[in-house]
């Protein structure tokens, strides 16, 4: 997949370029779904497959300090884009200026003359331009006069008896919710945090018998404070583990932090990048009496986990 940063960094039109454009924050199984129907058709006319999203999110942005968690930061988001087998990932830096570009100006100096779109998948409630004023019927419009297709994908519903679309703001809830196994429904994939193993209190191996990697997390999401089996991967390796998200209230210092206990696991990996997956959420964090008690605790949380997990 090839990375252009920036709409100037756009040498030529694309190839019969079939396009989707949006924010893709959580790059979850309905914005699978339009990258799916991109590939498609441009595999049908010979063309290029196209993504466009935007850095940083337009919220942040448009409302500044009104915004909520992104699920996948950018470094994540492009990953996976590159997995659904786009061609291209076309990342506009979003500004006020950029904002007050025109639905009319959009369409046609920017998808059509620099980027020579034929075809544009959008979901149904899509939005373009100035105050957000383009709309499908607009799209449609002057796809008649200015010769382009538009291909309105129906959105993915999630196989329940309330038949609720999938979206980032359902997974986002979810997750916040610590209803990860429910979230992975929506992604396609388990939730997964990023950061680096830093040095913690030195309580896990000493106090409880069981060591454990503290993280210095690079995500804005974290999962509901509580304990879940996980999974860790470090480098190219995977590891079965379980994770403690919240503030240790059997030692009462109230300091938040995220610690996994890698089973099976004796290594030193200070200030190594790890990435965690949430499979299953255990139990809530809870106060022990003594540390006898909590360490008691631990060793049946790794037996679910080792079930949950196996």
């Amino acid at each position: 997949m090839d990375l252009v940063e920036h709409i100037d960094k756009v040498e030529k039109p694309y190839k019969n370029s079939v396009i989707t454009i949006g924010n893709f924050d959580g790059v979850h199984i309905g914005h699978q779904a339009l990258f799916h129907e991109v590939i498609e058709k441009a595999d049908a006319i010979d063309g290029t497959s196209i993504v466009m999203t935007f850095e940083p999110h337009p919220v942040r942005v448009l409302k500044q300090n009104d915004h909520p968690p992104l699920i996948t930061l950018y470094e994540q988001k492009v990953e996976l884009i590159e997995i659904s087998g786009i061609d291209v990932l076309i990342c506009i830096p979003f500004t006020l200026e950029f904002a007050a570009i025109s639905a009319k100006e959009f369409v046609e100096d920017i998808l059509l003359t620099r980027i020579g779109m034929k075809a544009i998948v959008v979901g149904e409630d899509y939005t373009f331009g100035k105050n957000r004023k383009g709309n499908i019927k607009l799209l449609q419009k002057y796809a008649k006069t200015l010769g382009f297709e538009v291909i309105v994908a129906d959105w993915i519903q999630t196989l329940n008896k309330n038949h609720d679309r999938i979206s980032s703001t359902r997974t986002r809830k979810l997750v916040m919710a610590g209803r990860v196994a429910e979230a992975q429904k929506l992604l396609g994939r388990h939730y997964q945090i990023r950061g680096v193993v830093t040095t913690g209190r030195n309580r896990g191996g000493r106090l409880l018998g069981f060591p454990t990697a503290n993280i210095i997390l690079h995500d804005e999401l974290c999962p509901k404070t509580g304990v879940y089996a996980v999974s860790v991967e470090l480098g190219s390796k995977t590891h079965k583990g379980v994770a403690n998200i919240g503030y240790s209230p059997t030692f009462g210092d109230q300091v938040f932090s995220v610690e996994v206990h890698i089973l099976d696991f004796n290594e030193n990996i200070y200030d190594r990048k790890i990435r965690v997956n949430f499979i299953q959420r255990i139990r809530d964090e809870k106060k022990f009496s003594n540390i006898s008690e909590l360490s008691e605790q631990i060793k049946k949380d790794i037996v679910k986990a080792r079930k949950i997990l196996s």
